[in-house]
């Protein structure tokens, strides 16, 4: 009797002790499972913040700039060899808004989400617009040679010629690329909080001296 009442005693033990491996199983694998529904749901959370700071920062990146300039237009037309002539002249004042910038939308993104890599490609060249303002003084014509829509035309030639020498020679065209180094640098920081990493055109960026190289 005594020996029946040990045997199930032991029988009971050892079911009480399967409960508790298989209670500890089971809290294991319910672990697991909440550490990778954690892992994704975080790296899905930082693409998603990822993509909208690339949609924030896919707009036109633009320096402003104003010049002048000011231009004697002269024309002479003959007759009968150099007997008769007729010249005509006018004093023509340009004023002009020129921006620089860099149409962002052209960039082109990838997100790897299973390396943490943003990759940036395509970076675009630098889009110059002139809209200039032409104002004419002193015209001098007369019936045979008159202001017409060549001359215009001639003036207007002159005047994106001139503005387009100062543009080049001025500091307009380094501010913008110093805009889209800001930029792009604002977006590799942002991604350097959530510990991914950002390529380049193929190459890793670190810090913001390897990201001006790529644009000097």
């Amino acid at each position: 009797m005594s020996t029946t009442t040990t045997l199930f005693s032991k029988i009971a033990e050892f079911r009480k002790l399967l409960l508790v491996l298989g209670f500890l199983v089971l809290l294991y694998l319910v672990y697991q499972n909440s550490i990778k529904n954690n892992s994704t749901s975080t790296i899905e959370y930082d693409t998603a913040l990822i993509q909208q700071q690339i949609k924030n920062v896919g707009k036109l990146v633009v320096t402003e700039g104003h010049f002048s300039e000011v231009i004697t237009y002269k024309d002479q037309k003959k007759y009968l060899g150099d007997l008769l002539s007729f010249e005509k002249k006018a004093i023509v004042v340009i004023n002009a808004d020129v921006t620089v910038g860099f149409d962002l939308s052209k960039v082109k993104f990838e997100v790897d989400s299973i390396h943490k890599v943003l990759k940036i490609s395509n970076l675009p060249k630098e889009e110059i617009k002139i809209s200039p303002d032409y104002k004419y003084y002193s015209i001098d014509e007369s019936t045979f040679n008159e202001f017409e829509g060549q001359d215009y035309n001639k003036v207007n030639k002159i005047a994106r010629e001139n503005l387009n020498k100062k543009i080049n020679a001025s500091s307009l065209k380094t501010d913008a690329k110093k805009r889209l180094k800001e930029e792009l640098f604002k977006l590799y920081s942002f991604v350097e909080i959530i510990k991914w990493k950002v390529e380049i055109e193929g190459e890793t960026v670190s810090d913001e001296k390897e990201i001006q190289k790529f644009l000097d």
